[in-house]
């Protein structure tokens, strides 16, 4: 029996080259209007027993091709565990070998967050004690672009995810903030509910979600390039949580993503704002300081470069946030590879890992809340 691979699902993303009983040659298919391409999401069936060799050959000019070495590929079952495949990547090819029970399998390049769930996440959470969700408006493929808001302090904290879509592991981290503060039994909700309004945006980028991309959205922008002039012909997401923002004011940002390369996780700030002050960034170094004590899946010593002063890029969320509202912000990354100084050898960086240290930085936030 040939093996059969479809991507044609929520979040799906390959082309089939040529495919045997035992083997397919693979492409990943770049972003609507865009040239990024890394993201992968797609079943096989008819492999059950198998020793199963999939090839992904284009991965050689992929958004960030240093991203392959010592990466795993995930698949699943259930489609609700999701392990580390055995995987190699050389000249270009990112090699799969796996041997499935069942005759459908799943693989993703991430643990995949659908937009059904973000759905139920949504509905859950609209039914919580003291939680408001509004749409703030529609994108360009006509999805709803949701806002979860609960608190009744005078700080105003924003938190959202996925202006690149593929990061996944930036919504399982939402799932995990929510969860936390949602819980009315948990001292560290019910404290930071007290002292601060949340603003939380679960997906930015829900149709870049629902196509399958990498990073872009329906019009094949990088939302997090939009920051200092939005449109909503362009990029309607940015645009329009960035004027709830200049309606609520922004005090604590945090922007979640995933990245590629870096096995740790890890923040970036705005050090090189033009109008940098010393008091935001001593609170968004202790914030990050902090972090690190209090979870070993956190650390300092990786990451990107301190921007220079005064040339911090204002198109992107965290310098613009802190610059426009004198924010204290930064972009949480985390790994799609595994946390080398903690590694995992089974499920590598995951759903739970990302939920966890949700959970993790609203405690920390809880420490400084008061003076931010």
């Amino acid at each position: 029996m040939t093996l059969s691979i479809t991507s044609a699902f929520d979040a799906g993303n390959i082309r089939v080259l040529s495919v045997t009983d035992t083997t397919a040659d693979l492409e990943i298919v770049t972003d609507h209007q865009s040239d990024f391409y890394q993201w992968f999401h797609f079943r096989v069936a008819g492999g059950a027993g198998k020793e199963v060799t999939l090839r992904i050959v284009n991965c050689a000019g992929s958004a960030y091709p240093d991203g392959w070495a010592g990466y795993q590929a995930r698949f699943s079952e259930d489609r609700e565990n999701w392990l580390m495949a055995d995987t190699d990547y050389a000249d270009g090819v990112l090699t799969i070998h796996l041997v499935p029970d069942s005759n459908s399998v799943w693989l993703a390049y991430f643990a995949p967050y659908a937009m059904e769930r973000h759905h139920d996440l949504i509905s859950w959470a609209a039914n919580q004690p003291g939680v408001e969700t509004r749409e703030l408006g529609q994108t360009l493929d006509g999805q709803p672009l949701d806002v979860v808001t609960l608190g009744e302090g005078p700080k105003t904290v924003w938190l959202y995810a996925r202006q690149h879509p593929g990061e996944t592991m930036a919504q399982w981290w939402m799932e995990g903030a929510l969860e936390r503060l949602c819980d009315m039994e948990d001292s560290v909700a019910r404290l930071l509910r007290d002292k601060a309004t949340f603003h939380i945006v679960p997906n930015m980028n829900p149709d870049g979600s629902r196509r399958g991309h990498l990073r872009t959205n329906a019009a094949g922008v990088n939302l997090n390039r939009e920051w200092a002039d939005p449109s909503m012909a362009r990029s309607p997401e940015v645009f329009l949580v960035r004027a709830e923002m200049d309606r609520t004011g922004v005090d604590f940002a945090m922007d979640v993503h995933g990245d590629e390369a870096i096995p740790a996780v890890f923040v970036a700030g705005f050090e090189g704002i033009p109008s940098l002050k010393a008091d935001r960034l001593a609170l968004y170094n202790r914030f990050r300081d902090t972090l690190a004590v209090r979870t070993p899946d956190f650390q300092t010593k990786l990451g990107y470069p301190i921007g220079a002063p005064g040339r911090a890029n204002l198109t992107m969320s965290t310098a613009q946030l802190a610059e426009r509202y004198g924010a204290v912000s930064m972009t949480l990354e985390m790994p799609f590879k595994d946390n080398d100084d903690l590694p995992d050898p089974d499920f590598g960086w995951s759903p739970a890992r990302s939920m966890q240290l949700a959970k993790d930085c609203l405690a920390v936030l809880a420490e400084i809340i008061d003076d931010i």
